[in-house]
């Protein structure tokens, strides 16, 4: 069921597990420390190279 769809209202879903937050949502807005990082689908906060240094980390060489 799409709540938007059924009952025409949107869902703020603060969550942490991405594989529930990229599965639910049409949209995602991701925040590092208060700041927003990446926002869109899910296919492109995924590949959002920000999104990526923020949660995946990255070589600090």
């Amino acid at each position: 069921m799409d709540v938007n769809d059924e009952f025409g209202t949107t869902i703020a879903l603060i969550e942490h597990d991405m594989g529930v937050v990229m599965d639910l949502s049409d949209r995602v807005v991701v925040m590092d420390y208060g700041k927003k990082i990446g926002d869109g689908t899910p296919d492109e906060v995924r590949n959002n190279q920000a999104v990526i240094d923020a949660y995946l980390g990255v070589s600090h060489d």
